[in-house]
């Protein structure tokens, strides 16, 4: 194992989970509440920069599987959410229309879900195959001690919500640089990449595109996670709102309850790293879900706030186990001219990249209104997503078992 590497790998993840939780915490509430955007646009937001991932993201990865340059990529990624983010901050603070701030939004959201394309496939240079779980524990332990610290710091100023989210966007850019600077990548950028070269490898992609979902041993697995992390991040991305709506809870409280979920979801990737390691990624993987699909029901029906922060804690610990196991799983079972352009499947899915979750909670709170029930029925409603990707799976032949 490259300890350099896996430090400055880790330390990325670290450094972009500032803007991932404030952003989920205080932005999406300023956007829903205060900014008067509705639920139904404030979902659309990552259906939409999903579908532009999809067309783009693909062949930017395969052009880094052909001429390198993973690190460079993620450095335009990095430049992009910065950017994008900033300008959705700025404009709040002026004023502006909430559609401009939520296209500010859209364009930070996009690139924030394309630099996990060229991220997740740099676990080639840190470590081998028999050790990349616990690699990917590492670098998920790393994210939720991010996501804690941005919490912390957002503590000071939470007067608002806005205050939190230029802090997180600095402190996510400079904690970013040493991955961009130092970290170092087998093969590096050999070419530029033009725009006559991007339209012919975009043409390339819808070639490839059927003959790897038709023959790639990761396909099960990719149109699993399209299901199951839909739904847990549909979850992530509406927790705050649903503890406003459901439960009228405090955004000081808001702070600490994640705090908890976090340590539990950094406790959790570690744990499962070892545990994937040893008994297999697969199986590891279909214990987490199996505890989803009794968890989540159950988070949607408590009406009291003990029970609400067990269930939470409890699917903070399953979550991180998560995707420390696909991440791993799907390192080991791509072949090596294929893992860019596999991770970039699995990046769209990854994060924020939402489809289907978005739309039926969208589509929930838009039939039957904002009150309580409703936010009760859209996060039971997504533990059909759970046990569809569960399905594939176990049932998916392509599959193999000992991994």
């Amino acid at each position: 194992m490259n300890k350099r590497n896996l430090f400055y790998w880790s330390l990325y993840d670290f450094a972009n989970s500032f803007v991932f939780i404030n952003f989920l915490l205080y932005f999406s509430q300023w956007l829903v509440i205060d900014g008067g955007l509705s639920d139904f646009w404030y979902n659309a937001i990552f259906t939409i920069s999903s579908i532009i991932l999809l067309l783009s993201a693909p062949t930017l990865a395969s052009f880094t599987d052909k001429h390198g340059g993973r690190k460079y990529f993620l450095g335009f990624a990095t430049l992009g959410t910065f950017l994008g983010y900033g300008l959705a901050t700025l404009f709040a603070y002026m004023d502006q229309s909430i559609f401009l701030i939520a296209f500010c939004f859209l364009v930070g959201q996009y690139f924030y879900q394309l630099s996990f394309s060229f991220y997740n496939p740099l676990i080639e240079d840190i470590a081998d195959t028999s050790h990349r779980a616990r690699a990917s524990g590492i670098g998920q332990f790393a994210n939720s001690l991010g996501q804690i610290m941005g919490l912390i710091m957002a503590i000071p100023f939470s007067q608002t919500r806005l205050q939190p989210l230029f802090p997180s966007i600095v402190v996510f850019l400079v904690l970013s640089l040493p991955m961009i600077l130092y970290f170092k990548e087998q093969k590096i950028k050999e070419t530029i990449l033009t725009l006559k070269e991007f339209k012919s490898n975009t043409k390339e992609f819808f070639s490839k595109f059927i003959l790897f979902f038709s023959v790639s041993i990761a396909t099960p697995m990719l149109v699993a996670f399209f299901f199951f992390n839909d739904a847990l991040l549909t979850l992530s991305n509406n927790y705050s709102i649903y503890l406003e709506r459901v439960f009228g809870t405090p955004d000081t409280t808001k702070n600490i309850l994640l705090m908890i979920v976090l340590l539990m979801s950094a406790i959790g990737g570690l744990a499962f790293g070892k545990i994937a390691d040893s008994i297999g990624t697969l199986k590891a993987l279909k214990y987490i879900l199996i505890s989803w699909i009794i968890l989540l029901p159950i988070l949607g029906l408590v009406t009291s706030f003990v029970p609400l922060v067990v269930c939470s804690a409890l699917l903070g610990f399953f979550m991180g186990g998560i995707w420390t196991t696909t991440r791993a799983y799907l390192s080991q079972i791509l072949k090596k001219e294929e893992l860019g352009y596999g991770f970039s499947f699995y990046s769209i899915f990854e994060r924020f990249a939402t489809f289907l979750g978005p739309l039926s909670w969208g589509g929930i709170i838009a039939i039957f209104g904002i009150g309580p029930q409703s936010y009760r029925i859209a996060i039971i409603s997504l533990t059909i997503y759970i046990v569809i990707g569960l399905l594939v799976i176990s049932y998916w032949k392509k599959l193999p078992e000992k991994i």
